[in-house]
């Protein structure tokens, strides 16, 4: 019953990078062709660039302008960004930037985001980009720096992707991050290349509260939470499952609303990679119930794009939880009582009701219809499918899907 959407992966493109070398106003009709070929929602890079310089050597970027078939990782985001503003698409481009998990990538992090000033555009699970030290050495917390940042430009958005103690699941189209977790956990690794666009991998992974780099992770995620002065761009997330399950949500919560509860905890984890925080300054910052309301519900829906959703207005999808009051903020969260979906009691009395199906999102984009005639031979050189087999036409995905217009409306 839950909506659904999705970004295309479009950061390790080759026919594109092709494009951006070549015709680089092109770029805004291609993107707009794939977002209708696929039915997609918005655009996604993944480090850009990156996983493509993994597959041909097995390395990584080391800055923004290193050259990746002929072109940089800095052209990429900056050309995407671009298109993606070109065509007014509901949700800005959406940017997990390079070297996640390095130590020393708050210097990539804040490249990448003086390259998108003046663009929108929003940074996916920003704890795993805001490391200092240097790589092969002991990192340490530079979240504050990059809060000052998001504080500063409005443009910009990001979600937070709050690592939680317990088991885990990497899973991400960056194939250099999964190889480095591969070595560290040395245990099994699946990595698959799909149709030259990314390399995807799976990692298990435990995140442990006595260990410095995890302990380190959790409290640079709670440093951006607390740092932040806008709920509207700072949004709740663990990057499931790769911080943690989205079932651990209301202890997070309860993390961000309890101070005297999070300094407890705060006390319990690696003490070194604390005093690497800005936490044992014993920030005294809780979250308001408003303030939640915000950062899970009403800021994704409009940083999404989505008018009908996240708030209780006239013309909204009234998508509505109720919760019981409760002094333990994760008691609270951990079992709704009422759950309307659409309208319709799906949960009551904290008891499940009935399931009723969810919507798919998908964005409608112009496009020049010329731009098939040049990827045509792009893609037949690159892709193993044919061009004309390409464009996803299965009913499940024409038929039942709330088509979203770029530049506004429905």
């Amino acid at each position: 019953m839950i909506d659904a959407a999705f970004l295309i992966l479009l950061g390790n493109n080759l026919p594109l990078f092709e494009l951006i070398r070549t015709d680089p106003g092109r770029v805004r009709d291609a993107v707009a062709w794939w977002l209708g070929a696929t039915g997609g929602y918005g655009v996604k890079l993944v480090n850009a660039g990156g996983v493509e310089l993994f597959k041909r050597n097995n390395g990584n970027v080391t800055s923004l302008d290193d050259d990746v078939s002929g072109v940089t990782p800095r052209q990429v985001i900056e050309t995407l960004a671009g298109a993606v503003d070109d065509l007014g698409l509901p949700h800005p481009v959406h940017v997990h930037c390079n070297n996640l998990g390095v130590p020393g990538n708050w210097r990539t992090t804040t490249d990448t985001l003086q390259s998108l000033a003046g663009h929108r555009a929003h940074l996916a699970h920003l704890q795993f980009h805001s490391y200092g030290g240097r790589p092969g050495g002991r990192m340490r917390s530079r979240a504050p720096d990059l809060v000052e940042h998001l504080n500063s430009h409005p443009e910009h958005s990001a979600d937070v992707g709050q690592v939680m103690f317990g088991p885990a699941t990497t899973m991400t189209a960056d194939a250099p991050a999964s190889a480095a977790l591969k070595e560290i956990t040395k245990g099994k690794w699946l990595n698959a290349d799909l149709e030259a666009e990314t390399g995807c991998g799976i990692v298990p992974f435990t995140y442990r509260e006595k260990n410095y780099v995890h302990a380190l992770q959790w409290g640079i995620g709670l440093e951006l939470f607390l740092l932040s002065r806008d709920p509207w761009r700072t949004v709740l997330s663990t990057d499931h499952p790769n911080g943690g399950s989205f079932l651990s949500y209301p202890r997070l919560i309860r993390l961000l609303m309890d101070r005297d509860f999070r300094n407890e905890q705060i006390k319990q984890v690696n003490q070194k990679a604390m005093k690497a925080t800005v936490l044992m300054d014993d920030l005294d910052r809780e979250y308001t119930l408003e303030e939640i309301a915000i950062i899970t519900r009403a800021a994704p829906a409009r940083l999404l794009g989505l008018k009908d959703k996240g708030h209780l207005g006239p013309g909204a999808d009234a998508d509505v939880t109720i919760y019981d009051e409760h002094e333990d903020a994760e008691a609270m969260f951990a079992t709704p009582r009422h759950v309307l979906k659409s309208g319709r009691q799906v949960v009551e009395d904290h008891e499940l009701r009935s399931v009723p199906p969810g919507d798919l999102l998908r964005v409608d984009a112009a496009f020049d219809r010329e731009i098939e005639a040049t990827l045509a031979p792009l893609m037949e050189e690159r892709y193993s499918v044919r061009f004309r087999s390409y464009p996803v036409r299965e009913p499940w995905l024409l038929e039942p899907a709330r088509r979203i217009a770029a530049g506004g409306g429905r």
